[in-house]
């Protein structure tokens, strides 16, 4: 049954290889059930309120995502947005925690709106492919640099922006043995090879003092409560210029986001079609809006597809099956929370820095002979990791490619979708 609903054999998987891979995804994914709540407790929400709601919307949405595309994507709040929502929102802007979710569910709402009529499908079929390969390598390194960061092997400066941490601190040095034991185990092609680097590496870590065992494992489900922020909408400023301005930023990150995410991830799991697009794209950003809209009435931030999903296409996710595995544990979190929460950053750094290995590849499918390609390409490559967003990588390849190419005269490159979102963007910086 599940063979012929999830094409496993069509796809070169097996039932325990989607199944491993979503156990990967989810260990990587997994982080976000500790600092979801921390971000939005800033805005006066209630932790385990937003433990439960983050735990929830990411079973429904990477549910969803397996089900409805067969894609081997897992869904969760997401980072950047989160800390926009409490820090900006409520924050500085001033606004209630009810405002800002008015502001996610309708984002969420409009989401559909666009994939209902093919906007969202339509905006990711116009991405040149040689953008849609710099996406790839870009979040590639992206999450290379989190996953470098989550260990403290890498930390920030203020006199070279980057520089290399304490090389003598456990997390550094836990580090670098996960990372030592996935090249080992990817070597040696052992099955499971990140996932095992994983467990093993949070295992180490408990001598070294990085994996904290809590003093009990008592299951979290009896505490927590979803009461808090369920469906706690403030509805009397939503005609407001400031509901507008939060609910484009809202729109507008997501929107790209997605797109990159979708884009670099099914690439390196060489699922694109012959066209370089990525398949059943109208069902995967349909169910990445529904779950968005869901998650503002359990009372948490906007909600998207996680690029942390490839280190489960590393470990040989093919479909939907993994996102569903995604979902399931997420579910399961609820009860077992402590478990989940005891591995440390420095343990899924390995996950991260090999998928970034792996997404590279696809520098030698780039067209550098052409330089109307090769340097939008190029500046949708570094500007992901360098201002840690996919969205701006994008914007800055596409305002690139467009000016290039009407400079060089050669018109008939440029789809009108092209030239609206190169407009768009412009006038984002311009107004935003």
């Amino acid at each position: 049954m599940l063979d012929k609903f999830f094409k496993l054999t069509k796809n070169g998987t097996t039932v325990r290889q989607e199944v491993v891979a979503g156990f990967t995804t989810f260990m990587a994914m997994a982080y976000i059930l500790a600092i979801n709540p921390d971000i939005l407790s800033v805005a006066g929400a209630s932790k385990e309120s937003i433990f439960a709601a983050t735990a929830i919307a990411s079973f429904v949405g990477s549910v969803l995502m397996g089900l409805l595309s067969n894609l081997p994507i897992g869904l969760a709040p997401s980072m950047g947005l989160n800390t926009f929502f409490a820090v900006t929102v409520v924050a500085a802007m001033g606004h209630s925690y009810p405002f800002a979710l008015v502001a996610v569910f309708i984002s969420g709402l409009l989401f559909m709106l666009m994939s209902l009529f093919n906007i969202r499908e339509a905006i990711v079929n116009a991405i040149p492919k040689n953008i849609k390969i710099g996406l790839s390598v870009g979040i590639g390194l992206f999450i290379t640099v989190v996953g470098l960061k989550n260990s403290g092997i890498i930390i920030g400066d203020p006199n070279t922006l980057l520089t290399l941490g304490d090389i003598s601190s456990s997390s550094v040095l836990l580090g670098f043995i996960g990372i030592a034991l996935a090249a080992i185990f990817l070597v040696l092609k052992t099955p499971g090879a990140i996932l095992i680097s994983i467990i093993i590496t949070t295992i180490i870590g408990i001598p070294l003092g990085v994996t904290n065992i809590p003093d009990d494992f008592h299951p979290l489900a009896s505490s927590i409560g979803l009461t808090n922020h369920f469906a706690d909408f403030e509805w009397s400023q939503i005609w407001s210029l400031d509901m507008l301005i939060v609910v484009l930023t809202f729109m507008f990150v997501a929107i790209f986001d997605v797109v990159g995410t979708l884009i670099g991830v099914c690439s390196s799991a060489k699922i694109l079609d012959k066209n370089g697009d990525v398949p059943n794209i109208k069902k995967a950003l349909f169910a990445d809006a529904i779950t968005t809209t869901i998650g503002a009435g359990l009372g948490t931030s906007t909600v998207g597809s996680y690029v942390e999903s490839a280190a489960g296409v590393l470990s040989g996710g093919r479909t939907g099956l993994t996102a569903v595995t995604v979902g399931v544990l997420f579910l399961c979190s609820l009860l077992f929370a402590p478990i989940f929460l005891v591995v440390p950053g420095a343990a899924t750094c390995c996950a991260l820095v090999m998928v970034g290995l792996f997404m590279l590849r696809g520098v030698a499918r780039m067209d550098f002979d052409d330089m109307s390609e090769a340097i939008p390409a190029f500046l949708t490559i570094i500007f992901i990791p360098l201002t840690y967003s996919i969205a701006n990588g994008i914007m800055f390849g596409i305002i690139s490619y467009v000016l290039i190419n009407i400079v060089a005269g050669k018109y008939k490159k440029l789809t009108p979708m092209m030239v609206i979102l190169a407009l768009i963007f412009i006038l984002k910086f311009i107004l935003l």
